[in-house]
């Protein structure tokens, strides 16, 4: 478990909510270093959602299927329609944040390589 993913289940909403705190210690501080690799890279939510996106289309694009992303300054928010499909992806995609941000040289190795056909805000 960490501080800055959560997945919310809202039956009220008919929604599966991803929400990423990218103003959390460690994202922060990874989003420092990101900047400091590429100048377009300024880690905030609409960010966030360049490299997120770039990366799923890459590596997980069942991911992207029906995801309505939100982002915001301060976090990446992004949902899917209710149901145990979408779940299990909202879950998915929970661990491939937390595996990026566990394991951040994999973002950093991404940066240097292909950071120049990130589609930044």
């Amino acid at each position: 478990m960490n501080d800055y993913t959560k997945l919310i289940k809202s039956e009220e909403g008919k929604i599966v909510i991803i929400w990423f705190y990218n103003e959390k210690p460690k994202p922060l501080a990874i989003g420092k270093k990101m900047n400091d690799l590429n100048d377009l890279a300024y880690m905030n939510g609409y960010n966030w959602h360049a490299f997120l996106d770039f990366y799923l289309t890459k590596h997980h694009p069942d991911l992207l299927e029906d995801l309505e992303p939100d982002p915001e300054g301060g976090s990446y928010w992004a949902s899917y329609p209710l149901s145990k499909q979408n779940e299990e992806k909202g879950e998915k995609f929970i661990a491939v944040i937390t595996d990026l941000i566990e394991n951040e040289e994999k973002i950093y190795e991404i940066l240097r390589k292909e950071g120049s056909n990130i589609d930044w805000d």
